[in-house]
């Protein structure tokens, strides 16, 4: 909630002269970002960090194999499906199936997430579309907040603490994604993109104590080298870009 004013006062965006379409498209971005947001705290509420990404990286990763014509692609799709099941560990009965639901469904709105950023990146300036987009994310993600947190969210700690969230996993890390897709290739992002479950599980040790087993780390390099595999572009094709 707190990264919605912050973001408004840095971008101060306008609707004067916006077209029907503009706003479908900044609504559209908001209500896919506040799903995306809601299913993965959820799925975190269950699963361990670096799992959670892993899984939730299926979503861009399905997409930009989706995309793609290359058989290499679907062999990388095969290859990090097989990840997830690692990172899940061997013994199915142990899954936590609503977690992984959880992350899965985050990963599909991380999907659309990306290819409305790039459709409201087209129609907004600067970062007015990312703006507005969490206006309407608040929409859905407040009341949920209000609800479970209830008059605890008006303490100063609280407050202090949910500014830091708002600013490190919201503010900062959308508003660079959308500066840096509109300077750099699509594909060099989308391996960057990829190092997440790693940060994620690195995250997770330090600032959690979520250990990791050596087969749940194996399947997060399965994850990761797909979509390395799935994002390289052939030299032919970069000479085109």
């Amino acid at each position: 909630m707190l990264a919605v004013p912050i973001l408004l006062l840095i971008a101060r965006p306008g609707l004067r002269g916006r077209t029907k379409k503009d706003l479908l498209a900044v609504v559209a971005f908001g209500i896919v970002l506040g799903l995306m947001n809601l299913s993965f705290y959820l799925s975190l509420e269950r699963l361990p960090l670096g799992v959670a990404v892993t899984i939730e990286f299926i979503g861009p990763l399905g997409l930009a194999a989706a995309m793609s014509r290359r058989r290499r692609d679907l062999i990388a799709v095969a290859a990090a499906a097989a990840g997830v099941v690692l990172v899940n560990g061997h013994d199915l009965s142990k899954v936590d199936w609503i977690g992984v639901g959880f992350a899965a469904l985050a990963g599909v709105f991380w999907a659309g997430y990306i290819l409305l950023s790039a459709e409201t990146g087209r129609r907004f300036a600067q970062l007015d579309g990312l703006a507005l987009a969490m206006v309407v994310s608040s929409l859905i993600t407040a009341p949920i907040g209000v609800a479970t947190a209830g008059a605890d969210l008006l303490h100063w700690h609280h407050l202090a603490l949910g500014a830091a969230i708002a600013i490190l996993s919201s503010v900062l890390p959308y508003s660079l994604e959308t500066l840096a897709l509109r300077r750099m290739n699509p594909a060099v992002f989308g391996i960057l993109m990829s190092l997440e479950p790693a940060v994620g599980a690195l995250a997770g040790l330090l600032v959690l104590s979520q250990r990791l087993s050596a087969v749940q780390i194996a399947g997060m390099v399965c994850v990761v080298a797909a979509s390395i595999t799935v994002t390289r572009t052939p030299r032919s094709e970069q000479r085109d870009l």
